[in-house]
């Protein structure tokens, strides 16, 4: 079932957000609001609280204090227009479940009470992994496709959600140049469709050119923005510690980026 949302508030909108693990802070005082439409990446070092920050997006972690809110409402009453891809590290690929059972899945948040997917559920199903270039995989069991196969079936899951908010978690990681190729063509087709996507992403070679806002995030957000605003040197560095070796390249993606605008 769909819900009513008001499109004059924040597409999410996190203020005061502290998430600790056994009474260890992860995050600290998160205050961020995001608009309808962009594309965000989440930026940070491991151990930065990433996919932290996602899953208590989604509600999967309580929080320790602060509010999340999509379109000026609790998450939890509209966790239907919330599409999530979780790492593949996260998933048993062992289950013996078929992509297509995988994708039919994500019909099941536009389901009410008791209902059963019927043939307009599959066919949507179906055209979700026709769109991804798995349309011929959907009877293989899941456990024996390749990484970016798995990836693919995946987004479409969260596409037959048909969500106005995503959150994806590092979806570049481990596929080839074809996959991420097709994400890369994904995401910009649900901008233009007024979606949001939040995508956490380690590779800061291409960040600033898949990314219309960038969250640089260390435990605590050190600053968010347009890309052309925020992914710089010294905000890199920040938020980093000074690993120079890494900020050396991303430093000529930077320039290389602007140089193109």
């Amino acid at each position: 079932m769909k819900e009513t949302i008001d499109n004059n508030e924040p597409a999410l909108e996190i203020h005061d957000l502290t998430v600790a693990y056994h009474k260890k802070p992860v995050l600290w005082a998160i205050d961020l609001s995001i608009k309808e439409g962009q594309l965000v990446g989440i930026i940070g070092p491991n151990g930065a609280g990433k996919s932290t920050l996602i899953k208590a997006i989604m509600g999967l972690l309580p929080l320790s204090s602060g509010w999340i809110k999509c379109y000026g409402r609790p998450v939890g009453a509209v966790r239907g227009i919330l599409g999530y891809v979780p790492q593949r590290e996260s998933v048993d690929w062992d289950f013996p479940v078929t992509a297509f059972d995988v994708v039919l899945m994500g019909r099941y948040g536009q389901l009410g009470p008791f209902r059963r997917p019927n043939r307009k559920d599959r066919e949507i199903a179906r055209a979700c992994m026709e769109k991804v270039g798995v349309g011929g995989l959907a009877d293989r069991q899941i456990s024996n496709l390749s990484g970016g196969q798995q990836q693919r079936v995946f987004l479409a899951r969260a596409l037959a959600l048909d969500s106005r908010v995503y959150l994806m978690d590092e979806p570049f990681a481990g596929v080839d140049a074809a996959t991420e190729s097709a994400i890369v063509t994904l995401l910009k087709e649900l901008r233009s469709q007024g979606k949001t996507c939040l995508v956490v992403h380690h590779d800061l070679q291409t960040a600033a050119e898949y990314f219309d806002a960038v969250m640089l995030l260390n435990m605590r957000l050190v600053a968010y923005g347009p890309t052309s605003e925020v992914f710089t040197h010294e905000l890199l560095q920040k938020t980093y510690g000074g690993r120079l070796t890494i900020l050396a390249d991303a430093a000529q993606a930077v320039a290389a980026a602007r140089g193109g605008n």
